[in-house]
């Protein structure tokens, strides 16, 4: 598996309001299946992070634009892989 870091920039913040128990959702079911390796927030609410565990960029472009904040155009997305060290 590799890592692939996501930065979800914020585009609409009261549309990220709204929807935000669906997005939640969204990343509670990807933990428990195993694709997520950590997830949060931006403290000065740019958006968050989350870091998706997938066999190639493909997997996880396509696990990304299953998120309600992407479907809904709440917020962006930008994928980039990661290696993690020590």
């Amino acid at each position: 598996m590799k890592y692939f870091a996501v930065f979800l920039p914020m585009k609409d913040e009261e549309k990220s309001k709204q929807h935000r128990p669906e997005h939640l959702a969204f990343l509670q079911g990807k933990l428990e299946e195993g694709y997520i390796f950590a997830k949060g927030p931006f403290v000065d609410g740019a958006g968050g992070l989350v870091i998706y565990q997938a066999n190639s960029l493909e997997e996880a472009e396509a696990i990304v634009k299953q998120d309600p904040y992407v479907i809904i155009g709440a917020r962006g997305y930008e994928i980039h892989e990661w290696q993690m060290t020590q």
